[in-house]
């Protein structure tokens, strides 16, 4: 796609095509490639924590996000005495899911591996919104209760469709009902508040579920609000999280969301 950046003697922005090889480069370091997923559910992690995942020094660990954050793959903020660093923003996130589609798999060379491999599919984070089963399963409950209009949530690939897994859907539109909004409010979400510059209402197509979960601001908000109810909660490694006995009562009782 091409970039613009700055105006042209007639006014017009210069368009400038993308340098992909550029951002593949930064991606293609192995231990590189694990800090980004790493940070992938939109946390901020010390420098020392992304070192320890990657298997690296503090040295090169240092060496290597200076070059992501030179990149504009991830930005640092101080606290105290350390630096915690970020994933630039919710596209990041979506390019490696978009990238895990086509990358071959990972050998799975013990038990703690394979489990976490069978967690991520139950249920992770995709930046800061609900993935996998739980993610796919939320927005059938959302459409099935009159929450969300517009699709089935389903994926369906053709000739037609401009939507690929694990990237921002752009095929269907979603829209939030009136009585999904009080639905909402009920629940602790207030879709009048959302951040007003991020779209309020987006859909990934979820790789491992070949379904719509939801993104934007209000996937956010939800996300951010079961984990307050701590109907959902980190589990251990990167992005996983797991579903409460509470939020599972509490998710069919709201919303008809029954996981098996």
């Amino acid at each position: 796609m091409p970039n613009t950046a700055g105006p042209a003697p007639g006014g017009e922005p210069l368009k400038h095509q993308t340098d992909i090889a550029r951002a593949a480069a930064l991606i293609a370091d192995p231990s590189r490639a694990r800090m980004l997923k790493c940070l992938s559910d939109g946390r901020a992690l010390p420098a020392g924590a992304l070192a320890g995942e990657a298997g690296v020094g503090a040295a090169t660990a240092s060496v290597h996000l200076a070059r992501l954050v030179e990149g504009g793959f991830v930005t640092v903020e101080p606290r105290g005495r350390h630096r915690y660093y970020r994933l630039a923003g919710p596209d990041i996130s979506a390019a490696l899911e978009a990238l895990a589609v086509i990358a071959p798999p990972l050998p799975i060379t013990s038990l703690k591996q394979s489990n976490r491999t069978h967690a991520l599919h139950i249920a992770r984070t995709c930046y800061d919104h609900l993935a996998g089963q739980l993610g796919a399963g939320l927005m059938r409950a959302l459409l099935d209760r009159g929450v969300l209009t517009g699709h089935d949530g389903v994926h369906r690939a053709g000739r037609a469709a401009h939507d690929r897994p694990a990237s921002y859907g752009r095929d269907v539109t979603y829209e939030l009902t009136g009585t999904g909004r009080e639905r909402l409010r009920e629940l602790g979400v207030d879709a009048d508040r959302l951040p007003p510059r991020r779209p309020a209402i987006r859909y990934c197509v979820d790789w491992s579920e070949h379904r719509h979960h939801l993104a934007g601001g209000l996937g956010a908000a939800l996300t951010a609000r079961l984990f307050a109810l701590e109907w959902v909660r980190r589990g251990v490694g990167p992005r996983v999280v797991h579903l409460t006995d509470e939020g599972a009562a509490g998710l069919e009782r709201t919303l008809g969301l029954v996981l098996s």
